[in-house]
């Protein structure tokens, strides 16, 4: 199965327990490989087999943050 990746605009992130509550949330989430906050950037890329937009969207949310593509 390919993997493949979607990469997301965070503007509310800027330290380390702001990534630290994202990676936790989407890292939760079925065929989720990986989850790569960039603080400077506030972009947050998500990697994986069949990722459901909603569900990562859903889980940036429950760690207090809204994710734009």
């Amino acid at each position: 199965m390919a993997t493949s990746e979607i990469v997301y605009s965070v503007p509310g992130i800027g330290c380390a327990h702001c990534e630290a509550a994202i990676v936790a949330e989407v890292g939760r989430l079925a065929d989720v490989a990986e989850v790569a906050v960039d603080l400077d950037a506030r972009r947050v890329a998500v990697s994986g087999d069949r990722i459901d937009d909603r569900a990562v969207r859903a889980a940036i949310a429950a760690a207090g943050y809204e994710a734009e593509r």
